[in-house]
């Protein structure tokens, strides 16, 4: 994907609107009928919600988000606040909206289900250079100013959300609505993942310069020389490093092993390559 398509306004209209969308549908359809606190910042709304049933959860999650926009104002760009902001008004509108509820009975399943409809909304929009509101401000914040982990912010006030929620909520409630945390967090992570995971390939081998070639032509893949030596031999030689995406690994392979069979090679996960040819630095 080139820079100015990433970068351009309706792409991340199109993202947010998306995934703020499929957010809102899966609290108030899956995570409200059941009792489920959804963690973050609309976990708040709702357990409020929950508490004393006078407003609807869209607006709780509307009134405890302000302050959080407040902060961010300081703590952000102004391009990623004013993009969060149209997808927190998003996700309110779709919980408003939303009418009814998807109907299943068994509270394992609809915290499952619950956390990956919100899990993969959030994703789709963390795609985007925005977010869905609520806690990814002050966790974006916190990471430009202080570098701390987006992961590390979310887990913290979530702990503190949900020691304070087992003073409301039965513990059979708060255990599924940590299900729905969870699996939303899993599926957050996968779906940031998956159209950037790349696997790198490390080459070992005495016909180096062979293999190099026939991966530039073959995978049209460049290849870097790492010069190693062997512990026991003692022999120099050439280590070749080298990124392919998921439908070239096997390709690779058999261009490695029809010029040297007798090759050592180690593939492993790279989450998030930048790069020429590759993924594109996301600026907020």
């Amino acid at each position: 994907m080139n820079r100015d398509y990433t970068y351009s306004i309706w792409w991340n209209v199109l993202l947010i609107t998306l995934g703020a969308s499929i957010v809102g549908y899966g609290i108030k359809a899956l995570a409200v009928p059941h009792g489920f606190v959804s963690g973050g910042v609309s976990g708040v709304g709702l357990l409020f919600y929950y508490m004393t049933d006078k407003l609807s959860p869209g607006s709780w999650l509307f009134l405890f988000s302000v302050p959080v926009f407040l902060y961010g104002w300081f703590g952000v760009s102004r391009r990623f606040f004013f993009y969060s902001l149209y997808g927190l008004l998003v996700v309110v509108a779709a919980m408003e909206l939303t009418q009814g509820q998807i109907p299943v009975k068994d509270p394992m399943l609809a915290a499952i289900a619950a956390g990956g409809l919100i899990g993969a909304g959030s994703g789709i929009a963390f795609r985007s250079l925005g977010s869905t509101g609520g806690l990814d401000i002050v966790a974006v914040a916190l990471n430009q100013r202080y570098n701390l982990r987006i992961g590390q912010v979310s887990f913290a006030f979530n702990a503190v959300l949900f020691t304070c929620a087992l003073l409301f909520l039965d513990v059979d409630r708060m255990l599924y609505s940590l299900v729905v945390v969870f699996i939303y967090s899993q599926v957050t992570e996968y779906f940031l993942g998956m159209f950037n995971q790349r696997k790198y390939v490390i080459i070992i081998s005495n016909h180096g310069e062979e293999i190099a070639k026939a991966i530039m032509d073959n995978v049209h893949r460049g290849v870097t020389y790492l010069h190693g030596q062997g512990a026991y031999s003692g022999n120099s030689k050439k280590v070749l490093l080298t990124v392919v995406n998921n439908m070239q690994v096997k390709r690779l392979e058999e261009t490695v092993y029809n010029v040297d069979p007798e090759a050592f090679t180690i593939f492993g996960n790279a989450m998030n390559v930048l790069g020429n040819r590759f993924s594109k630095r996301k600026t907020y």
